[in-house]
């Protein structure tokens, strides 16, 4: 389920309109009208019942001259070629969460502390790492993203990320250590990390943040340096957050089965007697408006925190069914007016590394609760917003390689679910 360059789409759509040397039959010449479920220019509200007009300039130059109504367009460009871009056409969505390091991991799903040990064995066996990483990065280059948000453990990772001059965002270099004896060691090893990384970004290149890991795999003090520091530097900060029903039972009560993984990794965890979301606030590890990751055991004082803080929320639909953590309540969020981004996570816990696909399964996840407009929303403006970007808005008079079309299924550029017809033949 890719997301593919709108000139691609109709170049494989119209092989006689754009170059092919064939005779056309009826229509007008190098004009096409693009059709999907959602059409989103990249700011503001995404629109259904809405279309694009295109025109072929000269060979192969394909310009949208014109995005509005789909029923005015038809009638201004009757004979125009019609093509169906599946869900929705847009700016390139954005994968605002993964963990490329971990692509070489089969894909593992099953209870969530069952995984935690997978990752943890899977990187003993030395699986997690630059090979990996590369992988990963290729994998969701040819799912036609270039904006993504990775958590990363390997300084090697992190020089790739910086030197890859196709994509941007956000490689946020990972912080982990729930023991507070070492604290302040943790935190300085951090600090000299991301700022010898700091000096490798290149103007709109990829930029460095931090992630400390969760509220449960690191101390107190170690969180609360963290998010401080970076607040004062400016960094961009992603934390996992309130992930399963567990992790609520382990700060509530110090009991379930987060609290036993915990423990059998030698890190016994001290309740909190609130929620995680409400354990960060109270840190202040919510100042400065962190991304937060997950978000799926949440409830409605957690969303009001989040969002009085100005955090936006990466929602992984496939990798929290994969591990059982609960549906994403997506309705909550949009009440509060909390944005939402999508992500992938990782190889380990979804099948693959394509965003597209993951709007695919939220839609289906959340039914009518969440429309495709607010899904395709998240998949573009929630994703440079949850990156601290700014988000890339087209209109009328944009090259047509700028949009791209999220396609239906399996579908190839030169398939799909309606085709394309000539508006003549209709």
């Amino acid at each position: 389920m890719p997301f593919f360059a709108l000139d691609r789409l109709i170049r494989a759509r119209a092989p006689v309109a754009t170059g092919g040397g064939r005779e056309r039959g009826s229509g007008e010449p190098g004009r096409f009208l693009i059709t999907a479920d959602v059409v989103y220019e990249g700011l503001g509200t995404p629109r259904q019942g809405a279309a694009l007009a295109v025109f072929e300039e000269s060979l192969g130059n394909l310009v949208v001259t014109a995005i509005g109504d789909g029923d005015e367009l038809m009638a201004a460009h009757p004979r125009s070629m019609k093509i169906d871009a599946g869900l929705a056409v847009s700016p390139a969505p954005v994968n605002a969460h993964t963990h490329l390091d971990l692509s070489g991991m089969p894909f593992t799903p099953g209870t969530y502390e069952k995984f935690l040990d997978a990752v943890v064995a899977h990187a003993r066996s030395g699986g997690r790492g630059l090979s990996a990483a590369k992988s990963g990065l290729a994998e969701v280059k040819k799912s036609g993203v270039s904006v993504i948000g990775d958590v990363v453990t390997d300084p090697a990772v992190m020089e790739m990320l910086l030197a890859d001059e196709e994509i941007s965002g956000v490689a946020y270099w990972e912080v982990i250590s729930g023991r507070p004896e070492v604290a302040d060691e943790r935190f300085e090893q951090a600090v000299s990390a991301v700022n010898r990384f700091r000096a490798l970004e290149r103007p709109g290149g990829v930029r460095v943040g931090v992630s400390p890991h969760t509220p449960h795999t690191v101390s107190p003090a170690l969180m609360r340096r963290v998010t401080a520091w970076a607040r004062l530097e400016g960094l961009p900060v992603a934390i996992h957050v309130a992930e399963s029903p567990a992790e609520r039972e382990l700060h509530l009560s110090g009991t379930g089965s987060v609290a036993d993984a915990l423990r059998a990794f030698g890190m016994p965890f001290q309740p909190t007697g609130v929620s995680p979301v409400r354990y960060l606030h109270d840190l202040g590890a919510l100042a400065g408006g962190p991304t937060l990751v997950h978000m799926v055991a949440v409830d409605d004082e957690d969303v009001r925190l989040a969002q009085a803080a100005g955090c936006a929320v990466v929602h992984c639909p496939r990798s929290n069914e994969a591990l059982g953590c609960g549906r994403f309540p997506w309705e909550l969020f949009a009440r509060h007016g909390v944005d939402v981004a999508l992500g992938t996570d990782s190889r380990g816990s979804a099948p693959d590394l394509d965003v597209v696909a993951e709007a695919h399964a939220a839609i289906a996840l959340h039914g009518a609760r969440v429309s495709p407009r607010a899904v395709v929303r998240a998949g573009v403006k929630g994703g440079y917003r949850a990156l601290g970007m700014r988000p890339k808005r087209l209109s009328g008079g944009a090259a047509a390689s700028e949009f791209g079309a999220w396609l239906l299924g399996d579908a190839s550029p030169a398939s799909g679910a309606a085709g394309a017809t000539w508006g003549a033949e209709a």
